[in-house]
């Protein structure tokens, strides 16, 4: 009981629900009457009081989306249709976005697409929902509507699908993706046994599957704090190209660092993959792989003891590079605690020569500035950065 009273109390105060934004939205769409309420993500994390980005929340209504987009437009709020067949409306109220979705249930799916019917059954929106822990809905004073009694599932951080877990998977088989995903976020890394089942059945029938869809959800999976354990039923499932090398790192990070970190897992992938292959899998950026190799290279610096390149090359990425460094190394808390000593008692100065001083001193101009530049550079690095300009400049013949 006493439970329940917190969660109440939580629902009922969250920032999110008591600001002016989203309260406009509640009048605007009949919130009153109940017949709009927020709903997912925004609702189980308050719930469980989870950190959450505020600024974007989920509604559910009854009304058709025609009607949310007329009304948006008779006050002045912008409205986007970004999901109009599917009964979806993105609104935005200064620095709130807000999607729409009308009450709806599937009559016809294929795995990847569906053809919805609107309605004003919420039990119904409900049942068509993944996860019990997803189909709970908060009115605009905070009141709980639990159609599918996913509040007690929520509590327990159980990841359960609603009803029969294969066919929640065939009406989308994302969901393959997200079970894991949600079981290692909200779930502690332990996996329903019927869900476990069921996704791994499915797990051939991902292939048909957008890659930039799966790689979202893989994205997302490396920022949860813990995930080599759900990342290793994955891949003996055949739904992720991690070896047992690959895998051994990822479960070895996890007990190196206090807040396991996203480019850092990844680095570490990078460590024993073909990059390219797992670029264009996972849908990763450019800057994304790039990121993850100066990490890479920061703490393989770390790990041959160049303490001081690593430093001056990489001076944002050394608190991380010291976690991946030990999870490559094997190192033990004392290890690293003096490393991270050592490092932030480093004073590193700016490289004292540039091009410009190799012209004035009579070179050429050509690539053997850069290639003296280069060699100057390790020199300083090498002297533990007390060889100053003179000295250098000496050292190169006109």
């Amino acid at each position: 009981m006493a439970k329940l009273t917190e969660v109440a109390r939580r629902l009922r105060e969250s920032d999110w629900l008591i600001r002016p934004e989203t309260q406009r939205l509640f009048a605007l769409l009949d919130g009153a009457l109940f017949r709009t309420r927020a709903v997912g993500g925004i609702v189980r994390d308050t719930i469980l009081a989870m950190p959450r980005d505020l600024a974007e929340i989920d509604l559910a209504t009854e009304l058709p989306p025609a009607e949310v987009m007329r009304r948006a437009a008779a006050a002045g709020i912008a409205a986007y249709p970004t999901g109009f067949e599917h009964g979806t409306v993105t609104l935005r109220v200064d620095a709130l976005v807000a999607e729409v979705t009308t009450l709806r249930e599937d009559i016809e799916t294929n795995g990847r697409h569906a053809v919805v019917r609107f309605g004003t059954d919420w039990a119904r929106d409900a049942a068509r929902r993944d996860f019990t822990l997803n189909a709970l809905y908060v009115g605009h004073d905070g009141t709980l509507f639990d159609p599918l009694g996913g509040l007690d599932d929520c509590l327990a951080r159980r990841v359960r699908f609603i009803g029969d877990a294969a066919t929640r998977i065939a009406e989308d088989r994302l969901r393959v993706y997200r079970f894991f995903r949600f079981s290692a976020s909200h779930a502690g890394e332990v996996l329903d046994p019927s869900g476990l089942a069921a996704a791994i059945a499915a797990a051939p029938e991902t292939a048909q599957l957008a890659r930039e869809r799966v790689g979202a959800e893989l994205r997302r999976m490396l920022a949860v704090p813990k995930v080599a354990r759900t990342l290793k039923a994955m891949a003996e499932a055949g739904l992720v190209p991690l070896s047992r090398d690959a895998l051994a790192l990822l479960r070895a990070y996890e007990s190196q660092s206090r807040r396991p970190d996203g480019a850092a897992r990844l680095a570490l992938i990078l460590v024993d993959c073909d990059t390219d292959a797992l670029q264009a899998e996972w849908r990763l950026s450019n800057d994304a792989i790039a990121g993850a190799g100066r990490l890479l290279a920061a703490a393989q610096l770390l790990t041959d003891f160049a303490i001081n390149e690593a430093a001056y090359r990489y001076p944002a990425l050394l608190s991380e590079a010291v976690d991946v460094a030990a999870t490559l190394s094997g190192w033990t808390e004392a290890a690293k605690l003096a490393l991270r000593e050592q490092l932030e008692a480093l004073q590193v100065p700016r490289f004292p020569v540039t091009g410009r001083d190799l012209l004035a001193s009579g070179m050429a101009p050509g690539p053997a500035v850069g290639q003296a530049l280069d060699r100057l550079e390790r020199q300083w690095i090498d002297s533990g950065f007390v060889l100053e300009r003179e000295a250098l400049l000496a050292q190169v013949a006109p």
